[in-house]
């Protein structure tokens, strides 16, 4: 069993953007921000239910399907759910759809617990008011043997990060400057020590970066 991350983030360390509007929840510089991931062929395939195999193959898409392989649970913050633009509403089902592409419980940290939500295709969103600590310790049991993502916002993985509970973390690094909104860096001077690491450059131009304890 591994705990590990899978991350998007700016060549100047942002994992969010700040340019989200009513109309536009994820702002322009989302698409910029993810575009490599959302091309390839997995990712089309599990999340977009795109039968047809377009998509680019390649660096990127193996490790779209790594992201993929060998999930037991999820650990998610609030924000990645959509509580923050959805915070009283009971009927929020999440951003992803009657399927959501995770398979398996996820784990979402937020200060209003709500009700278990079971979804199609193995998906169950479970609710914690816990630490990081404690949410990872009822993600390894319903894991079952397999691997814990801890899947985001940037927030959440640096609190993990922080608390030395990582084992790999892997970030596919975008040739882009946002400029602005949640750095994954801050705060994890050191970070490397103690870990191997690997870089490799796609076709793409995405760095993939990925530090292994």
């Amino acid at each position: 069993m591994v705990v590990r991350v899978d991350l998007m983030i700016s060549l100047d360390g942002f994992a969010t953007t700040t340019d989200q509007t009513p109309e536009a929840p994820f702002g322009e510089d989302w698409p910029r921000l993810v575009g490599a991931y959302a091309a390839t062929r997995t990712f089309r395939e599990r999340v977009l239910k795109d039968t047809t195999r377009e998509g680019t193959t390649g660096l990127d898409d193996d490790y779209a399907k790594e992201y993929f392989e060998n999930v037991g649970a999820e650990i998610m913050g609030a924000g990645m759910f959509g509580l923050h633009n959805f915070p009283d509403d009971p009927n929020w089902r999440g951003w992803w759809g009657d399927e959501p592409p995770f398979g398996c419980p996820v784990f979402v940290l937020t200060r209003k617990p709500r009700a278990s939500l079971e979804m199609a295709g193995g998906t169950t969103f479970h609710f914690l008011n816990a630490t990081p600590d404690d949410a990872l310790q009822q993600a390894v049991r319903a894991a079952n043997g397999k691997d814990v993502r801890i899947g985001g916002g940037p927030t959440v993985v640096r609190d993990y990060l922080k608390a030395g509970l990582v084992d790999r973390l892997h970030v596919a690094i975008t040739p882009i400057l946002l400029g602005r909104g949640i750095r994954l860096w801050d705060d994890l001077r050191g970070l490397e020590a103690g870990c191997t690491v690997k870089a490799e450059t796609s076709p793409s131009g995405t760095m993939h970066l990925t530090f292994q304890r």
